[in-house]
């Protein structure tokens, strides 16, 4: 039995941690180990999750983490709620535990990324340095130091995982060849299926509810032709104004494609006048209002310009309708895998979402879903979103602080505003910067600094003309130091331009 913080969790006996086990995950928190300090709580949870993962996967596990954290962070597997109260407790009492008074000194954001009980998981990550940035300029940054890798919106940094998964896979054809479609612990034939229910857990599905297959647009355009069957009363696609390219111009083309007018088929749900942001009930009105015209809603999770997260249980309820969707674009791998090597070509049909899959996904697309699943494996997403408040809270802070408009802590004329919804739950880990000048030198000069957005053939991803820019803490790998630092780039950059005004 574990009865002190003296015991290490290391030397616990497996039927321990079974025993254990047992009381997580019934919610339960055994008191034998109540004396624990944190480092041990992390090592229990740790064997228990790791335990599950290799016994159950994901099914039948809602782990209950002991309730201890020196942030204050829910760790009882309980739903993360935030808010910039909380955040400001949160940095107040840490303050006052490190002994630094002042909230936005760099010292605080070392003491609070040296103290963070998640710090491990940047560790399963490759992070770029700044000497390996294209643009990054030696003379303003440690070629040697870290880069300050804040767009995960654009792209996420590659987990040490995929690595290796992705030699393993290389190795099995290089020895095997055509047997890797059969053989090995991922047969590629069937390698998606080995991803599901780690990608179910997460977007909070059951595994038949979700699949692994082709590219954005073109998932886009396969569920259009089984969703949207336009009548001529009911013929409208809804979206909001300022979607992604992905999903405005697949939706403008499936509009086309079927006869219909664009401008009286595609309704582009756009914010009131002085928003930047759509209301909830605005788009719940026009549900009601126009429900019986309505073929397709086509929301996102996030919106990507604003960082705006949508309440799509809410509006899914709104515009839910009864209808039978069989009809849909098929391949071999719509065919149930049971049978989709009989050759008849007699379609049997998979169920859920599995029947919308048109061919295999090949292996190497497969691997960086899998690699970041290893690193899911090690942390809860209870944890992760508590983390990304705080995070994210931490920046928003800074930001008003030293940018804000009206804030007198302002190093430049050149102030910014937070155009992302200042409520938790209304968004995720990104806030989208809006500057009162344009934000060309700007950019150009964080960049110079080491803040990594990625430029394509001169276009910036995470610059939105005229006066954007997004800025997103990833709370699997990034910490408080990366959001003071971006803070202290970005005033560096604001004087730069401010004297080229």
């Amino acid at each position: 039995m574990i009865r002190a913080s003296g015991v290490r969790i290391e030397q616990c006996p497996f039927d321990e941690i079974i025993r254990i086990f047992g009381f997580l995950s019934k919610g339960i928190e055994p008191d034998t180990y109540q004396d624990l300090d944190l480092e041990n709580i992390k090592l229990l949870n740790q064997k228990c999750v790791d335990y599950a993962w290799k016994t159950f996967g994901f099914k039948g596990f809602n782990t209950c983490l002991l309730k201890k954290s020196r942030f204050g962070i829910n760790m009882s597997g309980e739903q993360c709620i935030c808010t910039s109260e909380k955040v400001m407790q949160f940095l107040q009492k840490m303050g006052a535990e490190s002994g630094i008074a002042d909230l936005t000194d760099p010292a605080l954001a070392e003491f609070l990324s040296t103290s963070d009980g998640l710090k491990h998981v940047r560790d399963q990550f490759y992070y770029p340095k700044c000497g390996t940035l294209p643009d990054a300029d030696s003379s303003l940054c440690d070629p040697e130091s870290d880069s300050i890798y804040l767009c995960g919106n654009s792209l996420g940094l590659m987990p040490k995982a995929t690595e290796r998964i992705m030699k393993e896979q290389l190795d099995k054809w290089a020895k095997m060849g055509v047997f890797g479609h059969t053989r090995g612990d991922i047969p590629w034939a069937h390698c998606d299926e080995h991803a599901l229910e780690g990608v179910a857990h997460l977007v909070g599905a059951k595994p038949e509810e979700v699949a692994l297959c082709n590219g954005l647009t073109v998932n886009i355009h396969v569920l259009l032709t089984a969703f949207y069957k336009p009548t001529d009363s009911r013929h409208k696609i809804v979206l909001e104004s300022k979607a992604f390219p992905s999903d405005h111009y697949a939706i403008e083309s499936q509009i086309r494609l079927h006869g219909r007018n664009v401008e009286e088929s595609m309704v582009c749900l756009t914010p009131r006048e002085g928003e930047v942001c759509l209301r909830t009930e605005d788009i719940l009105s026009y549900i009601e209002e126009h429900g019986e015209e309505i073929a397709v809603i086509f929301l996102p999770g996030i919106q990507y310009y604003t960082g705006q997260l949508f309440d799509i249980h809410t509006i899914t309820t709104a515009g839910k309708k009864k209808s039978d969707h069989r009809e849909r674009m098929l391949g071999w791998w719509s065919h149930r895998m049971e049978s989709r090597f009989n050759m008849d070509n007699v379609l049997d049909l998979d169920d859920g979402a599995a029947g919308y899959r048109i061919s295999n996904p090949p292996i190497h697309l497969v691997v960086p879903v899998m690699g970041i699943l290893e690193v899911f494996k090690t942390v809860t997403l209870e944890d992760l979103r508590s983390r990304s408040c705080y995070l994210t809270g931490y920046l928003e802070y800074l930001i008003k602080h030293f940018f804000g408009e009206s804030s007198q802590h302002r190093s430049t004329k050149i102030f910014c505003s937070i155009i992302t919804p200042p409520e938790f739950h209304e968004r995720g880990c990104q806030l989208s910067l809006r500057f009162s000048v344009s934000i060309d030198i700007i950019y150009k000069e964080l960049v110079r600094r080491g803040v990594a957005h990625l430029t394509i053939h001169d276009f910036e991803v995470d610059k939105r003309y005229p006066d954007v820019i997004r800025v997103t803490p990833v709370h699997l790998y990034n910490n408080y130091v990366d959001c003071r630092r971006f803070v202290t780039a970005l005033e560096e950059s604001c004087k730069v331009a401010e004297a080229s005004l």
